[in-house]
């Protein structure tokens, strides 16, 4: 909640500051009863240093993954990608020095996107890195309410927990636990695909009042504890 009334205010100084006028919709009230799962891959792991290579986004209407609502874009990063994000995404310098620039894929990109909340895993790191263009490019950042799936899972499955409880918010155990196909990960496609996923069976189980049940561990010798 408190986050949620920081983000409005955010908002309210951002659309008064906003250098085009022409992506004011970015502040429209959201009426499309859509949310949108998004996914970046990147050139390292420092925000500040280092650059989007490939962005995705795919629409979600109620518990309907549009696929034929799609955004998809490699980007050509200003700064050289590093050995080891190399080895995670599988893009090299020579798959993006074709692509187009982050100053031509946003626009695209936050049209597509609109006002409608974001769902990712680990949301908040894609949007810090589009917030590092954004606020070159429009003096603001992204105003749009944002949904972790990963929040989402511990509440399900972590919400009541006793203290001392053993967490996993990994991604794999996360989709493990949801039943759901691993698709090659570090893709930003697929990556948001199975965040698309993940966030249908979990606002499902929301809405249905189910929980995820947590492995019981059995007692050591002498423990008594419930």
């Amino acid at each position: 909640m408190r986050f949620e009334i920081l983000r409005r205010s955010r908002a309210l100084i951002d659309r008064m500051l906003l250098a085009d006028r022409s992506y004011d919709f970015l502040f429209h009230p959201d009426d499309s009863g859509e949310v949108v799962s998004v996914d970046c891959e990147t050139s390292g792991f420092n925000i500040l240093a280092d650059d989007i290579v490939s962005i995705a986004a795919i629409k979600i209407r109620g518990n309907q993954i549009l696929t034929s609502e799609t955004f998809r874009a490699l980007v050509r990063p200003g700064a050289a990608m590093e050995v080891s994000a190399i080895k995670v995404h599988q893009l090299r310098e020579a798959d993006v020095r074709e692509a187009r620039t982050i100053r031509e894929v946003m626009p695209e990109f936050l049209r597509f996107v609109g006002s409608r909340p974001l769902v990712g895993y680990w949301v908040s790191f894609d949007v810090r890195m589009i917030n590092k263009y954004l606020f070159g490019l429009l003096n603001i950042n992204l105003p749009n309410r944002q949904y972790d799936v990963s929040e989402l899972y511990y509440e399900r499955k972590y919400g009541k927990a006793p203290p001392g409880t053993e967490i996993d918010l990994r991604y794999a155990a996360i989709a493990a636990d949801l039943g759901l196909t691993m698709l090659p990960q570090h893709d930003a496609f697929n990556d948001a695909l199975v965040a698309a996923q993940m966030y249908v069976i979990l606002r499902d189980m929301q809405r249905r009042g189910v929980r995820i049940p947590r492995q019981r561990v059995a007692p050591r010798a002498g423990d008594f504890s419930v």
